[in-house]
């Protein structure tokens, strides 16, 4: 789960970059279809998740004990 939150994150920010510069990911260019401010509440959603699901795994990691 951390893993995967923190590539949602990574995906998340860099997709609000390349937006600022006009560029975007190949694998996320479904995003600004349904308008540019519902892009950006994907975009807030992914890095928020991301950020989310990265703690989490981390809080669980660190709760298990060592083998």
């Amino acid at each position: 789960m951390k893993s995967f939150g923190g590539l949602l994150f990574i995906f998340g920010v860099g997709s609000f970059v390349l937006n600022l510069l006009g560029m975007e990911f190949k694998l996320l260019g479904w995003i600004d279809n349904w308008g540019a401010t519902t892009g950006i509440a994907i975009r807030v959603g992914l890095i928020v998740v991301g950020a989310a699901l990265w703690l989490i795994g981390r809080k669980q990691e660190a709760s298990q004990p060592a083998a």
